[in-house]
């Protein structure tokens, strides 16, 4: 049976979540026993979201193979166990390159090129694409954007066509709109939505399935007047209802019957879908034996959007342990002042994590957060520019080396502790001198990292310039620093901890693009378990 296709797009206003209720969609039918996947396709110019600012995109998800790619992909293995590729991103700015570079090579026979046929048959080549994979049952294809924009209108094209050229039978459209509730009239209005469908009719495309985000529940006449005027059954209309945590989407979407009419529509003959992983998380997201507080030192802590897969994998470290994990965000640049001032803002804090980022601002303040964790004691987890900061901390403040700084941030710095990656030997690197994408790494034996992971040899994501300087290794070692996760030849520095202290960890990866609510990655585990056990000095 060839592989179906479930797109996906939105209406009304942006950040609906479309791709929540997509990956939420996904998980439902993995739960039925079906092989899914998800695709985006992203209408913005740009290539990818690598050069983009965080306060403008917000964060960049990483896949094994190195693409660096919109954070809805994050979302979609979080909520599936598909592995996710480069494949499952298409952005304009990709879509126009690899058709100008067509053109140039006379691929067109000399033919005018246009964006009916050829943009959009590079659009459906990048969703078919997928379809290779014989054992996939369905891709659903997120369309970002709004029904109405500009930008949107060749992807939007190119899916039309898809029910013509993969098959009526093969392909359904489900449509996310908003349903405002007017309080001064205490009315649900379905015009907007109306409107919205009525724009998607006018492009060629007739939804099977409108879901409908709403604050306030559905009144007895609501899905009969949208199904009346949107032209769907009355089942067809999805209600659905701002809900305590996005981990009930799949509960909620099963309940309300989203995979029984997709499954029916597109002739899939599975059993009923078994959500009993979900329902635990949903369980223990609200009834949590205890809260634990945790201070995220970041410099885009404006936009959480720059911080979705932290924010993501700290919460499943309290689900593992059955608890709620606090997040404080806080500004890095607010902490330079001092150790005084670091120890005010950060008082109650069970725990400290500082995430990656670029750039010299903030990095000041975020080396006064792990010292305060240090010398406190209190656990501590660097992420990538995480455990950048917390060698530049222990070689100022324990090795002594005054002026220890980074080639990143001072490249005239006397002590380099972290050096340019293209100084370092046998790394490959993707996208200029970025190293990107899973790397393997070698645990010592008896290591905080050992334990959390038990295993010998792990695989984690990267996304990063600068590595530690072997320099300064042993240096280190002989201070109390443990190099507790290496590349297989022992040439890179992938982990680094603390021998004198209860759990302080740097990592030079992004395990944060790991973890998922049904298993919460190692690391976050450990971390949100000694925060529990930590006991203010």
């Amino acid at each position: 049976m060839p592989t179906k296709f479930v797109f996906v797009t939105g209406g009304v206003v942006s950040s609906l979540g479309k791709g929540i209720v997509a990956s939420s969609l996904g998980s439902i039918l993995e739960g039925r026993g079906l092989k899914v996947q998800n695709m985006k396709l992203d209408p913005y110019i740009n290539v990818d979201p690598g050069t983009m600012s965080p306060f403008q995109h917000g964060e960049v998800f990483v896949t094994d193979d190195g693409a660096e790619t919109d954070l809805d992909l994050g979302h979609y293995e979080r909520f599936t166990q598909a592995r996710l590729s480069r494949a499952n991103n298409t952005t304009t700015g990709q879509v126009y390159s690899a058709v100008i570079a067509k053109e140039r090579k006379g691929e067109y026979l000399g033919k005018t090129v246009q964006v009916v046929p050829h943009i959009t048959n590079e659009i459906k080549d990048r969703i078919k694409a997928l379809a290779k994979d014989k054992s996939l049952d369905v891709v659903i294809v997120e369309v970002g954007g709004t029904i109405g924009d500009i930008e949107s209108l060749p992807f939007l094209e190119a899916i039309r066509q898809m029910r013509t050229d993969w098959g009526r039978e093969h392909c359904a459209y489900v449509h996310l709109t908003l349903v405002p509730y007017m309080k001064s009239a205490g009315e649900l209005k379905t015009k907007p939505t109306q409107h919205s469908v009525k724009e998607l009719l006018g492009i060629g495309i007739q939804p099977d399935v409108i879901v409908c985000r709403t604050e306030h529940p559905f009144f007895p006449d609501t899905k009969s007047k949208i199904a009346l005027f949107c032209n769907v059954d009355e089942k067809a209309v999805i209600e659905n209802l701002d809900l305590d945590t996005i981990y009930e989407m799949p509960l909620w979407l099963r309940k309300e019957g989203l995979d029984d009419l997709l499954c029916k529509r597109l002739g899939l003959r599975t059993h009923v879908s078994n959500l009993h992983a979900w329902e635990k998380v949903v369980a223990t997201v609200r009834r949590p034996s205890a809260t634990v507080d945790i201070g995220v030192v970041g410099k885009y802590t404006e936009v959480r959007d720059a911080y979705k897969s932290i924010s993501e994998a700290l919460t499943h470290g309290g689900i593992a342990n059955g608890v709620r994990t606090e997040m404080h965000w806080i500004e890095a640049a607010d902490l330079e002042k001092g150790p005084v001032q670091a120890a005010k803002i950060l008082k109650g804090m069970r725990g400290v994590l500082v995430p990656g980022g670029f750039g010299h601002r903030g990095i000041e303040g975020k080396i006064e957060a792990i010292r305060w964790a240090r010398e406190r004691k209190v656990p501590y987890f660097g992420v990538c520019l995480g455990m950048q900061t917390m060698a530049i901390e222990f070689a100022r403040h324990v090795l002594k080396l005054k002026g220890a700084n980074s080639t990143e941030f001072d490249a005239a710095g006397p002590y380099p502790i972290i050096s340019m990656l293209e100084e370092q030997k046998n790394v490959k690197t993707l996208g200029g001198t970025m190293r990107l994408g899973a790397y393997p790494c070698r645990l010592a034996k008896g290591s905080r990292a050992a334990a959390a992971y038990s295993e010998k040899i792990i695989f984690e994501r990267h996304r990063h310039r600068y590595e530690f300087n072997n320099e300064f290794r042993e240096a280190c070692a002989k201070a109390g620093v443990l190099f507790s996760g290496v590349s297989p030849d022992g040439s890179l520095v992938e982990i680094m901890e603390l021998r004198d202290h209860p759990w302080m960890l740097g990592v030079q990866f992004h395990p944060e693009f790991k973890s998922k609510p049904t298993h919460a990655h190692p690391l976050f585990k450990a971390f949100i378990k000694a925060a529990l056990t930590f006991k203010a000095r």
